[in-house]
């Protein structure tokens, strides 16, 4: 179970359910469809891996 009020992107304060929502509503595939749909990743980059695990979650990879 996800913490869905868990800030992953600092830079941009993006929420876990902000980028889960947006990934499950719009079919994102990538951590830059991410960005680009939600700000998260765009900043300083630190968040990408956490960026690719919730989609790996999700897409299930």
């Amino acid at each position: 179970m996800s913490n869905r009020d868990e800030i992953i992107c600092d830079c941009f304060s993006v929420s876990r359910g902000t980028i889960e929502d947006a990934i499950r509503e719009k079919g994102l595939k990538s951590v830059e469809e991410v960005g680009e749909a939600t700000d998260a990743g765009t900043g300083c980059g630190g968040c990408q891996e956490k960026i690719q695990a919730i989609l790996d979650e999700i897409n299930g990879k």
